[in-house]
């Protein structure tokens, strides 16, 4: 057991050292500026967290995107999410990168014209290029279950925080 701690000590350094000793050794000596090393603020909108609570951003999608959709169910179902709900693989749920949590919105299959509305609790999707995971549930009501993957219709709907401010 010592010697696998000792070898896994070794390799955190090797790949520390390779990775962050360069940019150290350069900044000591002056070539670099701290200045460039950071990154503005306005810059970062990735979420590498699933445990984030609110997104960078809240850019609102138009009244209808084209957006790409998968679904996330069984592997994930009773598990907390980033909002702090409990998973329910059959609720009429979603995953977004960054719109704000309890965010309606309404999601229509083209290819079939069934929607459902459904609610933003959980961050994602972390695959490139797809834009919302659907709970099962929710992929299930607009027939998408066979493709997996889909292109869908995704329309912002006033939360009902909003329609009583009104």
């Amino acid at each position: 057991m010592r010697k696998q701690s000792k070898k896994i000590l070794s390799t955190v350094f090797a790949i520390w050292a390779t990775f962050v000793g360069p940019i150290i050794a350069q900044t000591v000596a002056g070539e670099i500026e701290m200045e460039e090393l950071t990154v503005p603020a306005e810059q970062v909108a990735v979420i590498d967290s699933i445990h984030t609570q609110e997104p960078p951003s809240t850019q609102e999608p138009l009244k209808c995107e084209t957006w790409v959709a998968s679904y996330y169910g069984r592997a994930f179902h009773g598990r907390k999410t980033a909002s702090g709900e409990v998973y329910n693989q059959y609720a009429m749920t979603c995953a977004h990168k960054t719109l704000p949590f309890q965010t309606l919105l309404k999601v229509t299959n083209p290819k079939n014209g069934k929607n459902v509305i459904v609610r933003v609790t959980d961050r994602g999707p972390f695959i490139r290029g797809r834009d919302i995971d659907l709970s099962y549930g929710a992929a299930q009501e607009i027939g998408m279950l066979a493709a997996g993957v889909a292109k869908v219709q995704v329309e912002k709907l006033p939360n009902r925080k909003d329609i009583s401010e009104s």
